[in-house]
């Protein structure tokens, strides 16, 4: 299987069109089909069901355009690196990080080095902490900002001096926007929204005195903006971060935010693999983060 065949695949997968993919590649149709038919074969199935004016993506097919998305991502990052090993300082540094708070000191620590080195470019990419993970296992990314009650192990880290602390978004015509904090048995009885991540908490698990998976969940989430609409259209009640749902603005003025008693938070570390091979500009970022954070692990 080559790169160069799956980026054809990944062009037909974008467009959904044999046409319009092979003018994207320069190639004739004939010959982008005959590359496609090729792959196929090779991997035993259909990639895509083939309809008069459009392709649709095949269950195999949506794993194989993951797959291949990684794929050419850690080709155009080993590029490059490899494109700035002489004369300057220069490159892509990959950080992911969910939704924090923290995410500003990251920031405020990282601005000096924008100034100094013009040339090193950040890509910030979003993701919960498991798609974080997964990315740093694969090389896609240089660090992950983790939010969670523990570093995971076989990664170096550096805890940032900022906890978030976890709260319910509410109605503010909704019974428990009366109270002051929320207890664990509020939730008993009510229709909730929650991340995917906190399924598998321990800490919460123990803070609300039950397994999450008996509560009354209505629909959960990898981001919390999206999952802020459901709350204000009465789906459920929505557990997250303080601060992370701009309530006092004009996006969601019916929304409030209660936190919990007693008081469950979160600790944020910024993470690498140990013995990662950093190209010169991430090198110069890990130092800083070192310089800024390493008093805190």
């Amino acid at each position: 299987m080559e790169l160069r065949v799956l980026k054809y695949f990944l062009a037909v997968a974008r467009h959904r069109n044999i046409t319009r993919a092979a003018e994207e590649l320069h190639l004739t149709q004939p010959t982008l089909s005959r590359q496609l038919q090729d792959l196929e074969a090779e991997l035993g199935t259909p990639l895509f069901t083939r309809e008069k004016r459009r392709m649709e993506l095949t269950e195999a097919g949506l794993f194989l355009k993951a797959r291949a998305e990684e794929m050419t991502a850690i080709e155009t990052k080993t590029l490059d690196q490899f494109a700035h090993l002489e004369d300057f300082i220069a490159g892509d540094v990959y950080l992911g990080c969910g939704e924090t708070q923290a995410v500003r000191l990251v920031v405020q620590a990282l601005t000096p080095l924008g100034r100094a080195y013009p040339q090193i470019h950040f890509h910030f990419v979003s993701g919960n902490d498991e798609q974080t993970f997964d990315a740093l296992q694969k090389g896609v990314l240089d660090f992950g900002l983790l939010c969670q009650q523990m570093p995971p192990a076989d990664f170096v880290y550096r805890q940032v001096p900022f906890d978030d602390e976890w709260g319910l978004y509410l109605r503010r015509d909704h019974p428990l926007a009366q109270k002051a904090a929320i207890a664990p048995c509020d939730l008993y009885e009510e229709q909730v929204i929650l991340s995917r991540q906190l399924l598998r908490d321990h800490v919460f698990a123990h803070w609300l005195g039950k397994d999450p998976e008996e509560l009354d969940i209505r629909a959960t989430y990898n981001l919390v903006y999206n999952a802020a609409f459901l709350a204000e259209q009465r789906l459920g009640l929505l557990l997250s971060f303080k601060g992370l749902v701009p309530i006092e603005g004009p996006e969601h003025p019916d929304l409030t935010f209660r936190p919990f008693a007693p008081v469950l938070s979160s600790h944020n570390y910024l993470i690498w693999k140990k013995e990662q091979v950093f190209s010169r500009a991430a090198a110069i970022v890990r130092a800083r983060l070192e310089e800024v954070f390493g008093s805190h692990d």
